[in-house]
């Protein structure tokens, strides 16, 4: 895992470097297009569970009903929302947590911690490894495909790791993100809310 962990700190930085005007310019616009904040910053749990901050840039803003609840994603996701999504754009300063050490550029994606005790004993083991900015379920269906699928794939990942199946994962990646495929669930701007798999 060493090698991993150089490969990613390395290619993170120069990533940053070489992405830096368009992370700039995409922070500008969502700040004029959607507006503050800017960066998203959420909790999510890292390796064996730990959790740490996940950054991304904002596709919603905070509308509230008169109530002062949250309208639902569908009515908050703004259009260039849904572009810097479909573009992965809004992926970019999660870069920061791979050069920090809680994120790597490969791993199973860091979700929600109410999902933690939700997981089956199985599924539980994707902590096993970092989170990461992509993986082997992003690139086999990302929000295309069922939960149950999406963490049978990530525990694939955790027990085939490889440095060359991270490369592969990269550059099918790339193929995906120029493609747009699987951004979203059908029918649904976002992932669905996961509510538990059967119990083993």
């Amino acid at each position: 895992m060493f090698l991993k962990r150089i490969f990613d700190f390395v290619m993170a930085l120069i990533a940053l470097l070489v992405f830096s005007p368009v992370l700039l310019i995409a922070m500008l616009l969502v700040k004029v297009k959607i507006g503050s904040p800017v960066l998203f910053r959420q909790t999510r749990p890292g390796l064996n569970g730990r959790p740490f901050n996940m950054l991304k840039l904002c596709t919603m803003s905070n509308e509230t009903d008169e109530n002062g609840v949250l309208l639902p994603d569908a009515e908050r996701l703004h259009t260039f929302g849904k572009l810097l999504r479909s573009t992965s754009i809004d992926e970019l300063p999660g870069l920061v947590n791979v050069l920090k050490g809680n994120m790597s550029l490969v791993g199973p994606r860091p979700l929600r911690m109410e999902y933690l005790p939700l997981y089956t004993k199985e599924q539980n083991r994707r902590h096993q490894v970092l989170p990461g900015i992509t993986g082997w379920a992003q690139v086999n269906g990302r929000n295309a495909i069922s939960w149950e699928d999406k963490f049978t794939l990530d525990v694939w990942y955790v027990d085939n790791w490889s440095f060359w199946l991270d490369i592969k994962i990269l550059f099918k990646t790339v193929y995906k993100v120029v493609a747009r495929e699987d951004v979203s669930a059908e029918n649904e701007v976002t992932m669905g809310w996961f509510e538990g798999s059967k119990k083993e």
